[in-house]
């Protein structure tokens, strides 16, 4: 091999090593704003575990503002979140096999589409920020109408409630609920 094929090659790996570590460092600095979390619920038989990451409201407008209405959000931070159902669960009145599924929402003032999607993305957004959630691979979606809270919700919560179990969503001044009946 030449001095100078020998060099671009050494260039070249010096550089993906860079570039890989620039990630690296981008990616844990992005998962202290937006905690990452994994929560297991169980209701009877069902067992859901929900994967996402927190993003703080930090003074911010929320829904309609940093979350615009009428655009599909990742319903989360980060990587997209994810959700299993470890049993066949009926979602906003649509049969749903147990499975891994993301999750992927329309927020709007007057009522909120939240989306169950088989396809499992790396990150939740492109380079142009918008969500990556191909919509032919929804398996589910709920129309729903958002509740208003009285007090604010700091970090964003995505849980599964007790009987009948149902999915909620909480951020800001924002409470969804998506049935979860058998």
């Amino acid at each position: 091999m030449s001095k100078t094929v020998k060099r671009i090659v050494i260039i070249l790996a010096v550089l993906g090593i860079g570039v890989y570590v620039a990630m690296r460092f981008m990616k844990a600095q992005t998962k202290q704003a937006s905690p990452e979390v994994e929560q297991t619920y169980v209701v009877g038989a069902l067992t859901a575990v929900v994967h996402y990451s927190r993003p703080g409201k930090k003074g911010r407008e929320i829904f309609g503002a940093l979350v615009p209405y009428g655009k599909v959000w990742r319903t989360g931070a980060n990587e997209a979140t994810t959700i299993t159902f470890n049993e066949p669960i009926t979602f906003g009145g649509t049969p749903v096999p147990a499975g891994t599924y993301t999750l992927w929402s329309t927020p709007g003032a007057e009522q909120w589409s939240v989306y169950l999607n088989k396809k499992m993305y790396g990150w939740g957004i492109d380079f142009d920020g918008n969500a990556m959630r191909d919509p032919m691979e929804d398996i589910a979606v709920a129309k729903v109408t958002p509740e208003t809270l009285t007090t604010p919700v700091e970090q964003l919560t995505i849980e599964i409630g007790p009987t009948p179990p149902t999915l909620v969503i909480e951020w800001d001044l924002t409470r969804v609920e998506v049935p979860l009946d058998k």
